[in-house]
């Protein structure tokens, strides 16, 4: 297993987080024109994945705290 630095944790949370928002904004355009559902579920469903990315990389930030 890889180990990353903060920084590049850091700036791959940044990354994915532009990647959430581009999602959420592509799914609400979908919806106010009234596009393929298909498809809007389908990045739904990677928008989620994104974001236990990001949760997964903000756990990995956080220092071990002793029992």
């Amino acid at each position: 297993m890889e180990t990353y630095t903060p920084d590049q944790i850091s700036a791959r949370l940044a990354e994915l987080r532009q990647e959430h928002r581009e999602l959420d904004q592509r799914i609400e355009r979908m919806a106010a024109n009234g596009e393929d559902e298909l498809e809007a579920k389908r990045l739904k469903r990677d928008k989620l994945r994104l974001k236990d990315c990001i949760a997964k990389l903000e756990d990995m930030l956080i220092p071990d705290e002793p029992a």
